[in-house]
């Protein structure tokens, strides 16, 4: 029989007031209790809280509160096994003295923020999967916890961990099968690395769905992909409430971006990352990902909405409300990598109501989250068109005029390696082989060109902080250029044309890593140094209230160990890697993120790191770190239990089981 672990005195500990205001009085004192409701903290994903117990003073006193696997003996359900890797990129919830998060085999565990210890588990899990988050939903008397198991969302009794049986068909909603459905996409499974969030009461998906193409009724013009759909669904019945089409149909708004009716064949268009809302408004809102294919758009000519958009939907309806296109016709995979981070900001002296949109293309789009208006204007720019025979290119790419540019959008000779003569020159002769290409700069056929940001971008998944006491919003950043260019599609490919791109590095530089020797090479770049200059990886401070870039420091040492590093005096390098920020009255804290083998996130087998840093928020300078083990592979968070103070994060590295930590002052 399937045990459910259940601490009655816990969870009937007496409900905690949930963290509303984001300052304390002069005279106040630091609450005993505080929640971390949200993946970010708050709906609107600013991964801030104002709690000031951990500070700058007693930081270096931080100790390991608890450490327990993520995939404990209790979370071991229907036979499975605890998995080894490092794509844990989860952030738990914390509300009413309970830490709910996904187990590394299964949807949802409930955990005693003081200890890590096990509550209970739910014992309904069917598929698990990964998914970096879950979400929280209450009417006052009920709460549950909304999460995915494999391609079906579920709700759990956020008290007992038992499955609502009348929540959609016997507890859970079939996320292949929904209303309005397009005929020749049947949907194969759903896919997404995130998770559904509650606006209101209505519970919001925005996957990317996989074609079953076997079940595809015969068509003269059989789609390429399904679309990614978002849909609402009611939080206590799993009924289906609405569905915005990301790939308008005939009539509806945006088709006409589709040219040639393209939009009846072509398919996804949804959301990797997660979502965020206003419950005050009532909005819910999401970046969208490109169209089918990432790299080849001749099968769908014009600007292709709602594929690259930010897009501001009435959660009650579905409704549209506005959207802002940040790429027409993606032709480079510049999906929006990150959610729109809500934040208020007064700007000459007007205080607006905004939303910030990070880019992998290393831009913030700032923009009126109540009607979409840019807050700094944001002009169409012209942008060069490529040699692809049948492709269609946009002759102009939205540009902002602030802030500027997170990180490097053109590789030149002045940023290349130049740790040594011999790397220099090196670096030059691999430069010279490739067709330089600035951001926008499309790939080519047959004839590679050096793209910076690559395909992973500057920024990616792991999002901004934003502290609401300063208006200063944080953001990691990476520097991994690679090579690209357009291949004629083999009679395997749906598509005329595709990408061939590798990263781009010191590639006669053979001498291995000394702490990274998996026992096959990953893309062979473990035993290579970049191309370009440092920082690989850093965090950018901006203030939000003029648009302005504060300052730029490095995120961790950086591939230091390598041996052709050995005696030189360099600063710090940066890790590039998927690091996550926190930001709390005091400190901003960022990990480096885990390493790059058997990770879905396409950086440098050499990216990531160990250590746990704390910043100054205000100069960047880095007061604390600490060695965890393994590479930070979710964002942190931070709660108040019983008066103590917590951080605890997600932890993943290649070679070893995923972990939850917890810091706290002794």
């Amino acid at each position: 029989m399937k045990r459910r672990l259940v601490i009655a005195g816990l969870l009937a500990t007496a409900a905690a007031p949930a963290l509303i205001s984001h300052t304390f009085g002069a005279a106040a004192v630091a609450p005993k209790n505080t929640n971390w409701q949200f993946y970010g903290g708050t709906l609107g994903g600013t991964k801030y809280a104002p709690l000031d117990q951990i500070n700058a003073q007693n930081v270096k006193d931080l100790k390991i509160a608890w450490r327990v696997p993520a995939a404990p003996p209790e979370a071991l359900l229907n036979g499975r096994k605890a998995p080894v890797g490092n794509n844990y990129e989860h952030t738990p919830l914390m509300v009413d003295g309970v830490l709910y998060a996904r187990s590394e085999t299964g949807p949802v565990m409930a955990m005693d923020p003081a200890s890590g210890k096990v509550l209970w588990v739910d014992t309904d899990a069917k598929e698990g999967g990964r998914s970096r988050g879950i979400s929280y939903w209450t009417d006052g008397k009920d709460a549950r916890i909304f999460a995915l198991d494999g391609s079906t969302l579920i709700a759990v009794n956020a008290k007992t961990g038992k499955r609502y049986k009348d929540f959609g068909n016997n507890g859970a909603v079939d996320l292949t099968v929904y209303k309005d459905q397009r005929a020749n996409s049947p949907v194969k499974s759903f896919n997404w690395s995130s998770f559904p969030i509650v606006v209101g009461n209505t519970v919001i998906t925005a996957g990317v769905p996989e074609l079953d193409r076997e079940k595809a009724p015969p068509s003269a013009k059989p789609a390429l992909d399904a679309p990614g759909d978002i849909r609402g669904y009611d939080a206590r019945t799993g009924k289906q409430i609405w569905q915005f089409h990301v790939i308008p149909r005939p009539g509806e708004f945006g088709y006409d971006t589709w040219k040639n009716n393209s939009a009846d064949v072509n398919g996804l268009g949804g959301t990797w990352t997660w979502l965020t809302g206003d419950d005050k408004l009532g909005y819910v809102y999401i970046g969208t990902e490109a169209p089918s294919n990432d790299f080849f758009g001749g099968h769908r000519p014009g600007d292709n909405l709602f594929g690259d958009t930010i897009l501001c939907l009435d959660a009650k309806t579905g409704k549209r409300i506005w959207h802002f296109q940040t790429i027409h016709h993606d032709i480079w995979d510049f999906d929006n990598p990150a959610p729109p981070t809500l934040i208020d900001i007064t700007v000459d002296g007007k205080k607006i109501q905004a939303l910030a949109q990070i880019s992998k293309q290393a831009y913030v789009y700032v923009l009126d989250r109540t009607n979409g208006k840019p807050v700094w204007p944001i002009e169409e720019k012209p942008v060069p068109a490529g040699n692809i025979p049948g492709e269609y290119y946009s002759p102009t790419q939205p540009v902002p005029s602030k802030p500027e540019p997170l990180e490097l959008q053109e590789l030149t000779a002045n940023d290349l390696n130049d740790f040594t003569p011999e790397m220099h020159q090196q670096a030059m002769d691999i430069f010279k082989k490739y067709v330089p290409g600035k951001v926008f700069s499309p790939a080519r056929l047959d004839q590679e060109i050096a793209m910076l940001p690559g395909t992973t971008g500057a920024p990616n998944w792991s999002g901004a902080a934003f502290d609401p006491d300063t208006g200063m919003m944080y953001v990691p950043v990476i520097r991994n250029a690679v090579r690209t260019m357009n291949i004629k599609g083999d009679d395997n490919s749906q598509f005329d044309y595709d990408r061939k791109g590798e990263p781009l590095l010191n590639t006669n530089i053979e001498v291995p890593f000394l702490d990274i020797q998996p026992s096959k090479p990953v893309n062979g770049d473990q035993t290579r140094l970049p191309i370009t200059k440092p920082p690989y990886g850093s965090i950018v401070a901006l203030d939000m209230n003029k648009g302005e870039i504060k300052w730029k420091v490095a995120n961790g040492d950086g591939p230091r160990f390598h041996p052709l590093l050995k005696g030189l005096n360099l600063p710090p390098l940066g890790t590039p890697s998927r690091a996550s920020p926190l930001v709390t009255k005091t400190l901003l804290f960022m990990g480096e993120g885990h390493d790059g083998p058997g990770g879905p996130s396409r950086i440098p087998a050499w990216g990531g790191g160990k250590k746990f840093h704390a910043y100054d928020k205000a100069t960047g300078k880095m007061i604390w770190e600490m060695d965890l083990g393994s590479g930070t592979s979710g964002a942190p968070l931070t709660y108040m239990h019983n008066g103590k103070q917590y951080i605890v994060v997600a932890l993943g590295w290649h070679d070893k089981p995923s972990e939850i930590a917890a810091l706290a002052l002794p």
